[in-house]
């Protein structure tokens, strides 16, 4: 169960802006351990958790961290990028999708931005809340979000106080370069 730094500074994010979570709907995806959806259900937002269902392991490092920190009434699903699945058809409306770090490997980047793209469909006024680490000045996301036309904003860390070197006792954001945008329709 490893907390990578994306998470820490969505987290933030999360917590910075914690006074518009109460009664929002909210999905994270590539959830892994949780830590951006854990902070916006302890900050009253009513919190989906999702992971690829081809890997139980995912799910349960989600059911782990939601016994953890007592919060027994999130939903825990699998969701694989790219599929329609049945999980996928039955989600309720959604008012921010949460990300971080999902922008791994190239090979799912479109996988992930249909993902997205299916949901806001459905849910036209949603955000995606997503961090990631800048790995490579090759990996870019700019052409697929121009495809499935969607718009984004970059939020600069320090406008949520997520630019220092040991955020949340971490020494790892100020090792790495990490930005966060705001997608949508």
């Amino acid at each position: 169960m490893y907390v990578w730094p994306c998470a820490v500074v969505l987290a933030q994010y999360l917590w910075f802006h914690r006074r518009m979570l109460p009664s929002k709907r909210i999905l994270e995806i590539g959830a892994g351990v949780s830590l951006p959806g854990i902070v916006a259900a302890k900050c009253g937002a009513e919190v989906i958790l999702t992971d690829t269902e081809e890997l139980p392991q995912c799910l349960e490092n989600c059911e782990r961290s939601c016994q953890i920190n007592n919060l027994l009434g999130i939903h825990i699903i699998g969701l694989t990028w790219g599929q329609i699945s049945p999980n996928l058809l039955s989600l309720p409306e959604i008012d921010i999708i949460l990300a971080s770090d999902v922008f791994f490997e190239p090979e799912d980047f479109e996988d992930i931005l249909t993902t997205v793209y299916f949901l806001m469909k459905r849910n036209p006024a949603a955000q995606f809340w997503t961090t990631y680490q800048v790995r490579s000045s090759d990996w870019s996301i700019e052409a697929l979000l121009y495809k499935w036309k969607l718009k984004n904003v970059h939020i600069p860390l320090g406008s949520f106080n997520a630019d220092k070197e040991h955020l949340a006792n971490s020494p790892l954001p100020g090792r790495h370069t990490i930005e966060m945008m705001i997608i949508s329709l």
